[in-house]
């Protein structure tokens, strides 16, 4: 959570009659499609070493999150970090919800992708969009702290991107996702990628109005992932292993990593591939394609 992570973002309460009404300073620059956010949080992170809540475990290791809160702040209690949490996840889950609703009535299947820095996020979604471009229209938004250089390389396959960089922010918020779709004005029926920030903590708890989260996970990342960052894949409904290629040339347990992730989220679906090679893509696209045919006929009965 961002009470704990100083990461400077924070969701304005702007006018809710409308998707367009926000109220957030930002600028904008649209030749580049490229927007920068300057957000503060206001608290007070200075440390008072009277002011400590952890718990000391038997092994030795020192646990700050084990308040009602589940995190510590240093000049805060517990109630009131749970107090600010759920001042700015509710009004963040307002703007999701605007988004979310334009979204079913236009017919558009967002995916919040999520991962480490270099998981392969971006050449994830290179590939998918090179590959299914004649079958589907596909537009991205990118997230990054700063460069347009990933939103660069997605406009390179064809497909529309608008990159958004968050400058201290280690994630989106449902509030910049929602300007960047006004811009970015996504068709009716196509697919919209909305890749995060690198970042395995924040973006867990922050709606963007998106259909399902992607968690992306590469193999040189060690197995144990979902059991040290549990929110995130508690919070995703498809992991992605990436790299597999690598597999041959790393010492990484595909199995135990997989079994690791469905003890922290048994309904957790799981696909194992390699952006790189093409190897297992076709069962991502299948999933893809089949998730957004269900999403259209839930919308069309609703």
């Amino acid at each position: 959570m961002c009470t704990v992570c100083g990461c400077g973002t924070t969701v304005m309460e702007g006018d809710k009659g409308k998707a367009g009404a926000r109220g957030h300073d930002h600028d904008h620059d649209h030749h580049g499609a490229h927007h920068h956010h300057d957000h503060e949080h206001g608290h007070d992170h200075r440390h008072h070493p009277q002011e400590h809540d952890h718990h000391h475990g038997e092994d030795g290791s020192v646990h700050y999150g084990r308040g009602i809160a589940g995190v510590h702040v240093p000049g805060m209690s517990q109630e009131r970090i749970i107090q600010v949490e759920k001042d700015i996840l509710s009004k963040n889950d307002g703007h999701a919800a605007e988004s979310r609703t334009l979204f079913a009535q236009n017919g558009i299947f967002a995916l919040n992708f999520v991962s480490s820095p270099g998981s392969g996020k971006t050449s994830l979604l290179v590939r998918t969009i090179r590959e299914l471009k004649d079958r589907i229209t596909i537009n991205v938004i990118e997230g990054d702290q700063q460069t347009s250089n990933d939103a660069a390389r997605i406009r390179e396959t064809g497909a529309r991107a608008i990159q958004i960089n968050t400058g201290k922010g280690c994630h989106l918020d449902a509030h910049m996702v929602g300007h960047a779709v006004e811009d970015l004005a996504p068709e009716p029926g196509s697919i919209l990628f909305i890749e995060n920030v690198g970042n395995l903590v924040c973006p867990a708890a922050f709606d963007l109005g998106e259909a399902h989260k992607v968690v992306v996970l590469s193999v040189t990342e060690g197995e144990d992932k979902p059991l040290k960052y549990p929110d995130m894949f508690a919070a995703a409904d498809l992991m992605i292993l990436n790299k597999s290629d690598l597999l041959p040339h790393l010492d990484f347990n595909a199995g135990l990593c997989i079994a690791n992730a469905l003890r922290v989220n048994p309904r957790l679906q799981t696909l194992t591939v390699s952006a790189r090679s093409g190897e297992g893509m076709e069962a991502f696209y299948a999933w893809l394609e089949a998730s957004a045919a269900r999403l259209a006929t839930r919308s069309k009965v609703a």
